[in-house]
């Protein structure tokens, strides 16, 4: 394709919010074919059809042969009409005719019509769409194609505008990967340095990626990619928009995208249910403030409370805390004066962990713990355990250290709280574990195994993180 077929529009700028962002440069020859694009030019039927469906117009032609169909629609691009199938009474065909040439397809309706993935309210519209997508991908098979070879991201925008958002972007909680030897007398050293081929290696500091979470959308107007910087073209599900950022892109550049999601405040809805990093990320935090917050109250009042995280605090006011923080966050009332009884807050903490959509030890890293735990030999338990720690998510890695370090304080309340490391490991196995295919028979299989990982993590707290 032609060079002069890509023109700049100057003047434009980069606001400050990214989801009004737009590329200073704008490359338009694809806007400017789909306002070449053939428009649609509905064929009436003459004479009223007692069969026509209610949700179809006076382009039903009820059952016609094909050829009859042509002749209707003549020479001119864009014209359509609908008619019954001759083979299967009750079905439909859209026949429109591009390219100097009839095509066919089987139409349907559910309560918008569709022929393909995209659903329309109106006939007229899903014609519309079709002969801008036909038009353009076949003027531009090529460009198409290759329009992602020299992308913007990287150089202008969106990212720019991240990266000064990002001047003080979370690092990972851990400064080091520690690897740890565990020795056959069950005593675990620690050493200074990383096994030998890591000894020089400099202290690794990891920030918290994510993935964008791309969901088709209807943009209204025209829409440039953000990551391309080419029109977006069609009439209604044009590209995809990342729904915890705002990022704008084709379908097919979002593949190419980075994983390097940085959550707008606007955009996160509740606190629980969210996921672990898009809530960390957008609150700019190292862990989700319900952990911080409820960790810390419990340690302010409530570490001699006898049967600490067993025994169940009123469903209906951890409702209420989950409400507080899906409201308010971080300024969520939490302490004694709200919530007298300390089985609340720890209540809520629990339902924090179990309602997350990807559980703090990750559905993919389940049956490596599980392993790990089933190994007859306990240094091999401990060893498959940290390799298992070692490839958590960052803020997962930070959630689970942090909160095996207040579960070990915990346990030496043990003589007042009645919770030792076994106990605190049958109530938070199941909590911070899921099996990634919600099997009752398997959960219920790997209960003595759930236990054990976090028994085994409390107790060793101190060298597995």
């Amino acid at each position: 394709m032609a060079a002069s077929s890509n023109s700049s529009l100057s003047g434009s700028s980069v606001s400050s919010d990214p989801e009004d962002y737009q590329p200073p440069i704008w490359k338009s020859y694809l806007y400017q074919l789909q306002q070449e694009a053939p428009r649609p030019k509905r064929i009436t039927c003459p004479q009223e059809m007692e069969s026509r469906p209610k949700y179809y117009g006076r382009e039903f032609h009820g059952v016609i042969p094909r050829e009859y169909a042509d002749e209707l629609l003549g020479e001119a691009e864009g014209s359509y009409l609908i008619r019954e199938s001759q083979r299967q009474p009750g079905s439909h065909t859209l026949a429109l005719r591009f390219g100097h040439q009839t095509l066919n397809y089987r139409l349907f309706y559910d309560g918008k019509h569709f022929v393909g993935e995209k659903r329309f309210e109106s006939v007229h519209d899903l014609v519309t769409d079709a002969l801008i997508t036909l038009y353009i991908e076949t003027k531009a098979a090529e460009y198409i194609a290759k329009m992602t070879t020299n992308p913007i991201y990287e150089h202008l925008g969106y990212t720019s505008l991240l990266k000064d958002k990002m001047v003080h972007r979370l690092r990972r909680g851990r400064t080091e990967q520690r690897r740890v030897t565990f020795q056959s007398n069950e005593r675990i050293s620690s050493p200074p340095v990383r096994r030998s081929a890591l000894k020089d290696t400099p202290e690794k500091q990891c920030s918290y990626e994510k993935v964008h979470n791309f969901k088709v959308h209807t943009f209204r107007g025209p829409h440039w990619c953000e990551y391309c910087a080419n029109f977006m073209w069609g009439l209604i599900a044009q590209g995809v928009r990342c729904s915890d950022c705002g990022l704008n892109v084709h379908k097919q550049c979002s593949k190419l995208v980075p994983s390097d999601c940085q959550p707008d405040l606007r955009r996160i809805k509740k606190v629980f249910s969210c996921d672990l990093t898009t809530l960390v990320k957008a609150h700019n935090t190292t862990r989700p403030m319900v952990v911080d917050m409820c960790i810390r109250e419990i340690e302010l009042r409530g570490m001699k409370s006898e049967g600490l995280y067993r025994v169940s605090g009123f469903s209906e006011h951890i409702e209420d805390v989950r409400l507080a923080f899906d409201r308010d966050g971080e300024k969520a009332d939490i302490s004694a004066s709200a919530y007298a009884d300390i089985n609340i807050i720890a209540g809520a903490l629990k339902l924090y962990l179990r309602d997350l959509p990807i559980p703090v030890i990750t559905f993919d890293l389940y049956s490596k713990f599980i392993q790990a735990a089933k190994l007859p030999n306990a240094e091999s338990r401990l060893e498959g355990i940290h390799e298992g720690l070692l490839q958590l998510p960052p803020a997962h890695y930070e959630t689970l250290r942090y909160l095996m370090a207040h579960l070990k304080r915990v346990t030496m309340f043990e003589k007042d709280n009645l919770m030792n490391a076994e106990n605190l490991g049958i109530v938070f196995g199941p909590t911070l574990m899921q099996p990634p295919e919600q099997n009752a028979l398997a959960t219920l299989n790997d209960m003595r195994q759930q236990k054990l990982v976090v028994q085994l993590m409390i107790e060793h707290e101190d060298v597995l993180f």
